[in-house]
């Protein structure tokens, strides 16, 4: 049963971001569907399980799950975002919201869900303890980061598109790597759950010439609209020049990632 939550943390600052580009983001989250296939043969998902995602984006881990047979909610900061879930998923309940602050009764559902989301929060931890708060008891709760330094492709355009981020400090440390042996599982304990599985999938993003490479680059987390006019020109040279290797003989490219996947439970 949904719950008002009024609350705000991250999704005041990443909500606009990821909504700035939401039909091209779209374009590029379709071809994660590997990942949530995995992640669903993992955890069983089953007819009549109630499956959340936080951090839904267009709904195609959704649309997976609603295929066989479970009732599904989803929630995001972007009300763009919501918008294309909602017609890709119909019968999805979804909600503009926040990962720290979930409109759900506790032990509400059957499998929560956070694909390269749960870092974005203020605060981790706090994160996942709203999501087990959610989950019933026993229940998985699924935590994607990204694999481990240097097994990404897109690692090399991190320096480029960081410093357009919401809050860049240019003196902060590098991020953590959250795919580190122990790492994640020590966060998941930290915020009450139970590490249970952990497992690494490889998928490639495949983008079919330089514009194609560009909207899906530029539209994740809004950087092209934080670059603006005066630097977008550079930031797209700069993507380009940074992606040549990988560039395929046709002309487009291929981005081979290794993802990282807890399952806890609840």
């Amino acid at each position: 049963m949904a719950v008002t939550s009024t609350q705000i943390g991250s999704a005041e600052r990443w909500g606009p971001r990821w909504g700035s580009r939401a039909a091209d983001w779209a374009e590029t989250e379709e071809q994660q569907l590997p990942t949530y296939e995995e992640a669903i043969r993992r955890i069983g998902i089953a007819a009549g399980d109630r499956v959340l995602e936080v951090g839904c984006g267009s709904g195609v881990f959704l649309r997976a799950a609603a295929d066989r047979g479970a009732g599904v909610f989803g929630v995001d900061a972007s009300p763009a975002l919501i918008e294309l879930a909602r017609a890709r998923v119909p019968e999805a309940d979804l909600s503009v919201g926040d990962l720290q602050h979930l409109p759900y009764e506790d032990d509400t559902f059957d499998v929560v869900a956070g694909f390269n989301t749960f870092f974005f929060a203020d605060d981790m931890v706090a994160a996942l303890h709203e999501a087990g708060r959610v989950a019933k008891p026993g229940s998985p709760v699924v935590i994607q980061v990204w694999g481990a330094h240097g097994r990404c492709s897109l690692d090399a355009i991190k320096p480029l598109v960081r410093p357009f981020f919401p809050g860049y400090d240019p003196h902060a440390p590098p991020p953590p790597d959250l795919a580190a042996p122990g790492a994640l599982e020590g966060i998941a304990s930290a915020a009450g759950l139970t590490p249970a599985d952990v497992f690494d999938v490889s998928w490639s993003y495949v983008y079919e010439d330089d514009e194609a490479l560009l909207r899906g680059m530029l539209s994740a987390g809004g950087v092209g609209d934080a670059a603006g006019p005066a630097h977008e020109p550079g930031l797209r040279a700069g993507l380009l020049e940074a992606l040549a290797p990988f560039r395929t003989a046709g002309g487009g490219y291929r981005l081979e990632n290794e993802w990282h996947t807890l399952v806890a439970t609840a």
